[in-house]
């Protein structure tokens, strides 16, 4: 998948824990349910999806982004990605999900508290994700 956008990363996680997330630091990490809005608009378009999902399956080690500290962690599974191609809606669909936020997690290149909401309920964070990426296309 060559063209870019938007995504959002459902991701479980299934024990409380506190991980290092780069230069953040250690973060407690319920467990629960959380969604990652990045962008992928570069020339590698939704590749950046494929490598997320790589660091998740414990394909690929390497950390760059905050989110993959947390997607190779263990406990932790990546369980769906919504996507809005051709569209820069990162912020706009960070800032609509709704949820607590793990503040500075994946927005130190902007003025948002957090890319990463969490939410007990899969069901409704979900539903979040997917209105969020409607109203912003």
């Amino acid at each position: 998948m060559s063209e870019g956008g938007t995504y959002t990363l459902l991701i479980e996680r299934t024990e409380d824990g506190t991980l290092e997330v780069g230069a953040l630091g250690s973060l407690s990490f319920p467990s629960g349910w959380y969604a990652y809005t990045g962008s992928a608009l570069g020339s590698g378009g939704f590749s950046r999806v494929d490598r997320h999902e790589r660091v998740a399956a414990g394909d690929h080690d390497v950390r760059h982004w905050h989110v993959d500290y947390l997607l190779g962690a263990p406990g932790t599974q990546l369980d769906h990605v919504v996507c809005s191609a051709g569209v820069d809606i990162e912020c706009a669909v960070a800032d609509a999900v709704a949820g607590s936020r793990v503040r500075e997690f994946g927005s130190s290149d902007c003025d948002c508290e957090s890319h990463l909401a969490f939410h007990p309920d899969r069901t409704t964070l979900l539903d979040a994700v997917d209105r969020a990426h409607r109203a912003n296309r």
